[in-house]
């Protein structure tokens, strides 16, 4: 092998473990990569077309590129500062905002593709239910606080507010995405509504883990339980 082609073949060998290092050590570029890999099965699901494909793979391109440039940063920030530096900081936080900055750029990419194929997908599921009773809300959301109570007193952790399996909180809030989906009459804006509410039934979940208060699966398992007491509900008797 030339001495070029040995080169370049060490240039690619060696950004290839850059990346392989960032997926093992950074959790954030892990969940990106993760929901890539989930967004094109999507687009091939979907049937999106070609235009619509490449706007996906330059926004998710994006915002991969934008986390393995943030990896580096913060890399070369420690390795530079011994102590803490205001500047350092500063570098950071312009780097972790140049991801966030492609990761909302991304978001808004995929509902512009994905959301008139999964609103006409899953009108006829909504409209058998669009007649629900708007009182079956506060039904699932008390039953869910219920359930929660519950499950809790069983395991005998945590309290009906704070820690325990599952988390409340998560459940009550994606209690309120499901019946948010559910009830909604108008078409034209319900995947809009519920897209929102999902988003902020997320952050909730998100803040649970994020303070320490309960762990991924509690959250998860709360989300679960609120989400399907719901659906059943509005199924049953709506």
């Amino acid at each position: 092998m030339s001495p070029s082609r040995q080169s370049i073949f060490e240039s690619f060998n060696n950004a290839t473990e850059g990346v392989i290092h960032a997926l093992r050590t950074q959790r954030n570029l892990w969940i990106h990569f993760t929901i890539a890999a989930g967004v094109l099965v999507a687009a091939v699901a979907f049937g999106v077309s070609k235009i619509e494909l490449m706007v996906l793979l330059v926004a998710i391109t994006f915002v991969l590129v934008a986390e393995l440039v943030n990896t580096a940063i913060e890399a070369t920030v420690d390795v530079a500062s011994t102590s803490f530096d205001p500047m350092a900081k500063l570098a950071k936080d312009i780097a972790a905002g140049a991801v966030l900055i492609a990761t909302l750029n991304a978001v808004a990419v995929g509902y512009l593709v994905f959301s008139g194929e999964v609103a006409d997908r899953s009108s006829q599921f909504l409209d058998r239910l669009s007649d629900a009773r708007a009182e079956l809300t506060l039904v699932a959301l008390a039953l869910t606080v219920i359930l929660v109570i519950a499950v809790k007193a069983w395991t005998g952790r945590g309290t009906p507010l704070r820690g325990g399996l599952p988390s409340g909180h998560a459940a009550v809030a994606f209690a309120g995405w499901m019946a948010a989906t559910l009830v909604l009459d108008d078409t034209s804006h319900r995947f809009l509504i519920s897209s929102l509410t999902f988003i902020m039934a997320l952050l909730v979940a998100q803040t649970r883990v994020e303070t320490g208060v309960h762990s991924a699966t509690e959250v998860a398992s709360g989300a679960a339980l609120g989400a399907l007491t719901t659906l059943f509900l509005f199924q049953a008797f709506g």
